[in-house]
């Protein structure tokens, strides 16, 4: 089953967000509050992304940052 909130200190973590796909504005994050499947329609939506490549993008993003998804 995939985990599709992210745990955590969201106004902490949306600042590595931004840091990562700086096209994501505050107020995206904001409406976005950690979840998973939202973020992904983000980067499809700003990046061009097929749904396989943003979650390929955040599954890299998981993996170099230490916020579990619960």
């Amino acid at each position: 089953m995939m985990k599709d909130k992210i745990a955590g200190d969201w106004n902490l973590i949306k600042g590595h967000i931004i840091e990562k796909w700086g096209k994501l504005t505050n107020n995206e994050l904001d409406i976005i509050d950690g979840t998973r499947e939202q973020l992904i329609g983000k980067l499809q939506q700003h990046y061009g992304y097929s749904f396989e490549e943003a979650d390929e993008e955040v599954r890299k993003w998981e993996g170099e940052n230490p916020y579990p998804w619960k």
